[in-house]
């Protein structure tokens, strides 16, 4: 076993994976961008990790902080490992959340810049989706050839930050030189498919492709128009270029960390950037990766969406949960989590359960994590411990947050133990050729356990229009709340016989997926009442209140 490396100049960070000096840009002392040719390294590539977790509260559950733990932990017991995580959105950051850098002595350093600015790859995705808005828009207003029907137009503009005054508005007001009045809106950066397709992207020519294809409206033949009509596709990759190349940080115990691309789990495909996990496989025999919200949202597409497309798979993968989760799903009141309440920790193992389920849908080993907090008692902490053996999966009390890595040393050795020894391919829930509807109903009963899948009018206008583009062949990413497995966010626990409603599809023909939206889901949040903005300030130089 090995101890804590501690904090260390990047450059060693970055020689310690095995990547050349040549690859890293250096963003000061402590943060760095890696070339892309740094994604083949001659070594035989790691095991993948995912940590997902149960459906959670307001709150989060610690997927980022037990992933960055369990880094940890495998470095602690003598591995290479390497994490792949998400980039923070100043949405949440200034929302309710806060950081998204993990927690206590399981976090990526430097915390501040992570959380904020860091190295510019949200304010560049913002810039490259909105100089295509101001494209199409000057487009129209200059005569507009294209034949581009304004009431048709679906690209919107996006701006990383919670602002719900944003959603509904209408552009071009002031005269004929001030552009064609048309009503539009935004959504958060993370919504954006430019973030989709740099995720999902392998390299600069498959995002010049993806970018080609987004469709930016229709013409008044109600025919799809494109990013290459508008020839705004050059103009965004300038933008991207920068943006493109991982982010290499580390954890406050050393441990290397690419941290690249932010979209979320409940309106995108909630995953890190491809490029970003097949370079930590490349330079590491374990890379740790997450998937956000509960495992219904960012792990069914972690594997039918990204793990399909880019050729992964997975050894393991860890689900997270809490005991103030299983209270909250066993009844408890959302005030009174920290109240030690055994039954009601019994009462929400249905949610618990219904994950595991979920993961081995997939064919895929899971081990249980019990992200302990320190109002937990001993007897709720048994009552999780009892619970995955009945069900038959490995379980490990993770104390990453007071104890950083030597805290994750149970579950590092669970993961090690009970990872795929060789690879077995994951099973997906569906075929991408397979009907729209077909997939739905697949994704709807075995991930969500719900009984029927409801289709509105507006959606089914939507299908006729995705079928004649010849796009039904691409896979579903479903928006919906987190709060539940299904469309309804007070619904906790394990609910059943339901019904999900399908309010309408978007077509993000650039990321490579049809967007079912369930429910009320919406792609702008807004702020809370008290928002976490109001407890930041900047005092002698540091940041505070951000956690």
């Amino acid at each position: 076993m090995r101890a804590a490396a501690g904090v260390r100049p990047i450059t060693q960070v970055a020689a310690e994976l095995g990547i050349r000096r040549e690859h890293v840009t250096l963003f000061g002392e402590d943060k760095a961008k890696i070339a892309l040719e740094a994604k083949a390294s001659g070594r035989t590539a790691g095991k993948l990790v995912l940590v997902s977790a149960i459906t959670p509260t307001d709150a989060g559950e610690g997927k980022t902080t037990t992933s960055i733990g369990l880094a940890q932990g495998l470095a602690a017991l003598g591995e290479r490992v390497c994490l792949a995580l998400r980039e923070p959105s100043l949405g949440p950051t200034f929302g309710m959340k806060g950081g998204a850098t993990g927690g206590g002595r399981s976090r990526v350093v430097p915390e501040a810049d992570i959380n904020l600015h860091f190295t510019g790859d949200f304010h560049a995705i913002s810039a490259a989706h909105n100089l295509l808005a101001a494209m199409l828009d000057n487009h129209i207003h200059h005569g507009n050839t294209l034949g581009i029907d304004p009431r048709r137009t679906v690209w919107r503009r996006v701006v990383d930050m919670n602002d719900r005054a944003l959603r509904h508005i209408v552009i071009g007001l002031g005269g004929v030189l001030e552009g064609v009045p048309r009503e539009t809106g935004f959504d958060i950066t993370p919504a954006s498919e430019v973030m989709a397709a740099l995720c999902l992207a392998e390299d600069a020519e498959d995002l010049r492709r993806r970018l080609s294809r987004v469709i930016v409206g229709l013409n008044f033949e109600k025919k799809p128009v494109t990013t290459a009509d508008l020839k705004a596709v050059g103009a965004m990759m300038v933008l991207l270029k920068d943006a493109m190349r991982p982010n290499l940080v580390q954890t406050c115990e050393g441990v290397p960390a690419l941290v690249h691309g932010g979209p979320f789990a409940n309106i995108a495909h909630g995953c890190n950037s491809v490029i970003a996990t097949k370079m930590a496989l490349a330079h590491a025999d374990w890379a740790i990766t997450e998937a956000g919200f509960g495992f219904d949202l960012g792990a069914e597409k972690f594997f039918d969406i990204k793990c399909v497309s880019a050729g992964l798979d997975t050894a393991a993968v860890v689900l997270v949960a809490t005991v103030r989760a299983l209270k909250l799903h066993g009844g408890a009141d959302k005030n009174a989590l920290t109240e030690p309440d055994p039954a009601a920790v019994e009462r929400g193992l249905g949610n618990l359960e219904k994950h595991v389920e979920n993961i081995r849908a997939f064919c895929e080993p899971p081990v249980v994590a019990l992200n302990r907090f320190a109002s937990d008692t001993d007897e709720e902490v048994g009552v999780v411990r009892n619970a995955c053996e009945r069900f038959g999966a490995p379980f490990a009390v993770s104390e990453v947050f007071e104890r950083g890595g030597r805290g994750g040393l149970e579950l590092a050795q669970a993961v090690v133990a009970h990872a795929e020894r060789r690879s077995k391919p994951f099973r997906p829930l569906y075929d991408w050729s397979e009907p729209i509807k077909a997939k739905l109903e697949k994704i709807a009963r075995a991930m969500y356990g719900a009984r029927e899948v409801l289709w509105e009018k507006e959606a089914e206008r939507d299908l006729a229009t995705i079928r004649e583009f010849g796009c039904e062949g691409l896979p579903l990413c479903v928006a919906k709340t987190q709060k539940s497995l299904s469309d309804d966010p007070k619904l906790l626990g394990r609910p059943e016989d339901f019904e999900i409603r399908v309010r309408a599809l978007l077509l993000a023909a650039g990321a490579g997926y049809v967007v079912p939206l369930l429910g009320d889901i919406l792609r702008m949040p807004g702020l809370p009442r008290f928002p976490q903005a109001e407890r930041m300030d900047l005092v002698g130089g540091d940041v505070i209140g951000m956690a």
